[in-house]
């Protein structure tokens, strides 16, 4: 590596800032399963009454489920992309 590669890169956060942001995103993680549960029941009506899940309901849960995914892997140290709301909504397209 350069020099010049060495300056552009990213301070490391620091410890304790980490920590404080791995229990938010530890709280939302605990909070997002609530929101699958919900998603599902709708699709289960959904797929009572209309004989067909909801897409726009099936493109969300993706995306709940990557969101989960994008955390579990902040607070186990394997990326330090800080999930939504720090970043974009994880997509849903496959």
């Amino acid at each position: 590596m350069t020099d010049h590669a060495l300056a552009t890169l990213p301070p490391p956060r620091k410890l304790w800032v980490r920590a404080v942001l791995m229990l938010l995103m530890c709280l939302a993680f605990q909070i997002d399963p609530w929101v699958l549960i919900v998603v599902a029941l709708l699709q289960l009506g959904f797929a009572l009454f209309a004989q067909e899940p909801n897409p726009r309901l099936q493109a969300f849960g993706r995306s709940v489920g990557r969101y989960l995914a994008q955390i579990a892997g902040f607070v186990s140290f394997a990326t330090e992309t800080l999930p939504f709301p720090f970043s974009d909504w994880p997509a849903a397209d496959l």
